[in-house]
């Protein structure tokens, strides 16, 4: 699933930052149901991804839908399920490979990038 997001048009994964107390776990919950109106269980982490340039890690998890029913938020103005190359057509590279990284069942997967491309590790 994904989001377009209000603030600029992008197509992303659901997502932000967590509260201070908050468990990744149920910071992902939270931030899903907050922008699509889906509720998800958390299965399992799928990637960790460094933006170099402004130093922040996001944690990726696979989900499963538990509930709720799709609908957008102050932060999304769309909500959809994207095929594979519907990802790879919509998202810029840094986020449509968070999402096909967890759609590929490898994981996790640890990567890195400049904020809009993929960079080698080191």
């Amino acid at each position: 699933m994904a989001i377009r997001r209000a603030d600029n048009g992008t197509w992303e994964l659901p997502g932000g930052v967590l509260e201070l107390t908050e468990a990744p776990e149920a910071g992902v919950v939270r931030e899903v149901l907050e922008e699509t109106g889906i509720r998800v269980e958390v299965d399992e982490l799928s990637g960790v991804y460094k933006n170099t340039t402004r130093g922040i890690v996001a944690l990726v998890f696979r989900c499963k839908p538990s509930g709720g029913a799709e609908r957008t938020s102050d932060e999304s103005t769309a909500v959809d399920w994207l095929t594979p190359t519907e990802v790879e057509e919509r998202m810029a590279e840094v986020y449509a490979i968070r999402l096909l990284d967890a759609l590929d069942g490898a994981g996790p997967h640890v990567r890195s990038h400049d904020g809009r491309r993929l960079v080698a590790a080191g």
